[in-house]
């Protein structure tokens, strides 16, 4: 299983090569659904580390609690 950063990378190349415009419609049509599921790969990715993501809230007598990070709005 290739790791973020490499499905990232890739998808940064499938774009680069979107972005020139010399490609025939099978070929970019394939790349278009490859780019599709990298980006759905990462999201799951990225969506996993924030459940991860703690605060850490001092409370008033000085000791520490963690709650979980709230997703952005």
């Amino acid at each position: 299983m290739p790791t973020f950063e490499d499905s990232l990378k890739k998808l940064e190349g499938i774009v680069e090569q979107m972005e020139k415009g010399d490609l025939g419609l099978e070929e970019s049509i394939k790349l278009f659904e490859e780019g599709v599921a990298l980006s759905s790969a990462c999201k799951k990715e990225l969506d996993a580390a924030e459940g991860k993501v703690e605060l850490l809230i001092k409370q008033r007598d000085g000791s520490f609690r963690t709650e979980p990070f709230p997703p952005e709005k």
